[in-house]
């Protein structure tokens, strides 16, 4: 199997504040003398998935996030995650017919050619596989076209380091940061349909709110700190506190805010807001937290949660398990598990 390198491109140290864990090469991480390091250390609080990454290039210790419990819940074995991957390496030009529900594969068409189908033919083609398959029409079928272009897991790696640090100093779980980084806009500075822009897709408004400068002279959000900042803030007071009311309001308690799960719904408020994950949440009204009930919001559709709300956290899942791979870290569970 081959297992592409990790590519950074910034000369910087292993600098995380809780002291991130090297597995790279110490002799060719180059340290100097007055910054203490510690290279394997008791992992505490959110910083317990913060590891340090050797570049290939520079030999520097960068930061990383590897998360165990990918593996721990089995979510590379998802079919909808298998399917993201397989999207975020297949070329534009290609697409994909599935049912959403399942993401279950039927056959591969050319994207070019499906887009010059009116819309009666299209209807026809997929009542077509209904009936093939002994489906009724409530079994939806779509069409996904290759995102490699979008999913530029070289360039975005680059940002890594410094986005897991600048939420570190703003007291915020760096999972989030290496998530947002991975799926939001991985292959260039961009503005989304809504108006969202910079590196963590930000709202006007929204970076307005954390001090940023937006107006026709300025543009803030292309700041990489200062939108990281923004970000981190909008996790920490907006959407890490309405995801604790949410699960209060269905009397679930005891809640850790390190689980995966938890993770995953504060990143469906991240992308599509409190009110519309909340409708969705309480459509579900689920007796318990964990990875089933967000499998649940994979399915259920309410007036502001549709396909690309049920999608973000099976793009989340993907982008980190993709990531993983080509850092060369899924041969390494084995060794990773057993550290302390």
């Amino acid at each position: 199997m081959l297992v592409r390198t990790l590519i950074f491109s910034s000369i910087v140290f292993c600098s995380c504040s809780c002291g991130a864990k090297n597995f790279s090469d110490d002799s060719l991480v180059k340290k100097p003398n007055n910054i203490p390091t510690v290279d394997f250390f008791e992992p505490q609080g959110y910083c317990r998935n913060v590891i340090g990454v050797c570049n290939p290039i520079t030999k520097f210790s960068e930061n990383f996030i590897y998360d165990q419990s990918l593996y721990a819940y089995g979510v590379d074995t998802l079919p909808q995650v298998k399917f993201w991957r397989r999207i975020m390496n297949l070329h534009e030009d290609t697409a994909i017919v599935n049912f959403i529900s399942t993401r279950t594969f039927i056959q591969k068409l050319n994207a070019k050619e499906w887009d010059k189908k009116n819309d009666e033919w299209k209807k026809f083609y997929r009542d077509s596989i209904r009936s093939a398959w002994n489906l009724d029409t409530t079994n939806r079928i779509a069409v996904t076209t290759g995102k490699k272009y979008f999913y530029d897991f070289e360039k975005t790696s680059r940002n890594f380091h410094q986005g897991i640090n600048c939420f570190i100093d703003n007291n915020v779980d760096p999972w989030y940061a290496q998530a947002i980084l991975l799926i939001e806009s991985p292959n260039k500075l961009q503005k989304s349909n809504a108006g969202a822009y910079g590196s963590f897709q930000l709202m006007k408004d929204v970076a307005r709110m954390y001090g940023l400068k937006v107006n026709k002279q300025i543009d803030e959000r292309a700041d990489f700190s200062r939108s990281a900042y923004a970000a981190s803030s909008l996790i920490k007071k907006i959407c890490i506190p309405n995801a604790r009311k949410m699960l209060d309001s269905l009397s679930i308690k005891h809640i850790n805010e390190e689980e995966l799960w938890f993770r995953l719904l504060v990143m469906h408020i991240y992308h599509a807001g409190t009110y519309n994950v909340r409708n969705a949440l309480f459509a579900l009204n689920p007796s318990e937290a964990n990875m089933t009930m967000i499998y649940n919001l994979w399915q259920i559709q309410t007036k502001r949660f549709k396909s690309a709300s049920q999608n973000y956290s099976q793009l989340v899942l993907a982008a980190m398990l993709e990531m993983n791979e080509r850092a060369g870290l899924a041969l390494r569970k084995p060794y990773l598990s057993a550290e302390k």
